[in-house]
């Protein structure tokens, strides 16, 4: 338990660190990769670039200090990086390597306002809120290894299937290599690839995007112009190669209601909704799936999606293209507006919408549910890297 005289503390001295903390990750994440480069795998280095992991540890930090006394404010942020971190593999000594090089951080940009009190409370601090990781991360890795089919840690699978989706999005059909059963998963869920690029063991997040109980996971990939994995399962992988994976994870899963269901995708965001699609049209109810692509050639699932439609009264399906090719049937083109968007989505505003693309793409999406009166307690959405702002 923290005690009230760091708690004290840690309130006058917050701050100095809000007003700062952007500057103290940034100085962060360098330090901690020098004195531990093996737990630079863990990250992706597009997100360093981009700045948004940084910006992530730094609003978590803020609110975390904010809230000492009444943590459940934080809401569904503790649930998602606990998510995020078993999806990685994210272990208990990890933590002490996270909070010496904070404080070393805190220790630089701050100076001398941060005595060895202040550096001694922020450490304190940092233990509670560790530890609270630390318990449920080992909670959800044993319900993970009890399940059916489950696991703990890494696991091998072999390429059974490598199909291509569109110019820029590849599919995986992977099964469990030692020939053991698959752990159920619910859709909308993600795991953690892991390959051993150039020495390196790099880590990163995909949807699963077929469907449960199919007898495989299926991943699908965009090739990124500077993504490192991506690149290497694209040109590298091939049937009958192996790679690692963590159990499924996430909370952006489908839920039970019966309301409609709006399934709203820009781009590569289609993984999550393509594997909710099928149990939420066999459950009943009313889906609308919407999805907006360049054209055609960047287009993935579409014929899958159809052939959906073709079978399901209960689904309704709209495609918007921004960039068309001539010969393209698209619903719509541009981008999804409020014009299109009230056309397209059912009068009553009482839906559940999933939405997920770009940032600007969701940001949008946003902006514009609010403006159609769908409650926001119905509007679920999940960025595939870090935790950012969605306000426009």
């Amino acid at each position: 338990m923290l005690s009230q005289h760091s708690k004290d503390i840690i309130a006058a001295t917050l701050p100095a660190v809000q007003e700062h903390a952007s500057t103290i990750t940034s100085v962060f994440y360098p330090l901690m990769f020098e004195r531990y480069p093996s737990v630079k795998d863990y990250f992706n280095e597009a997100h360093q670039r981009q700045g948004t992991q940084p910006q992530a540890l730094a609003n978590a930090v803020v609110a975390y200090a904010a809230n000492l006394d009444r943590l459940e404010a934080l809401g569904d942020a503790v649930s998602l990086i606990v998510q995020k971190h078993v999806s990685l593999n994210i272990q208990p000594d990890h933590y002490p390597i996270v909070g010496e090089c904070l404080l070393a951080a805190i220790k630089e940009v701050l100076g001398e306002a941060a005595t060895d009190e202040v550096l001694q409370a922020w450490g304190e601090a940092y233990g509670q809120l560790a530890e609270i990781f630390i318990v449920a991360e080992e909670q959800r890795y044993q319900q993970n290894e009890h399940k059916a089919g489950g696991w703990r840690g890494e696991r091998s699978f072999t390429v059974e299937r490598k199909e291509k989706e569109s110019e820029v999005i590849t599919s995986f059909y992977l099964v469990p290599t030692d020939d053991g059963p698959l752990m159920e998963f619910i859709p909308g869920q993600f795991t953690c690839v892991i390959v051993d690029v150039n020495g390196r063991s790099l880590r990163r997040n995909y949807s699963l995007s077929d469907r449960p109980g199919v007898g495989h996971y299926r991943i699908s990939v965009k090739r990124e112009a500077d993504g490192h994995v991506s690149n290497y399962l694209h040109e590298h992988i091939q049937v009958g190669d192996t790679i690692r994976l963590t159990a499924p994870s996430g909370d952006f899963v489908l839920n039970q209601q019966k309301r409609p269901l709006v399934l709203l995708t820009g781009g590569v965001g289609i993984t999550p909704a393509v594997s909710m699609l099928q149990p939420a049209l066999e459950s009943g109810r009313e889906v609308h799936f919407l999805h907006g692509a360049l054209n055609s050639r960047h287009h993935a699932f579409r014929d899958h999606v159809d052939a959906l439609a073709a079978q399901h009264d209960n689904l309704n399906v709209h495609y918007v293209y921004s960039d068309p090719l001539p010969d393209d049937q698209a619903h719509a083109t541009g981008f999804f507006d409020l014009d299109k968007l009230s056309k397209m989505l059912p009068s009553d505003p009482d839906m559940d919408v999933y939405f997920l693309g770009p940032k600007p793409f969701m940001q949008t999406c946003r902006k514009l549910l609010n403006e159609l009166g769908v409650p926001a307690e119905n509007q679920r959405y999940e960025f595939f890297g870090p935790l950012e702002e969605l306000s426009a």
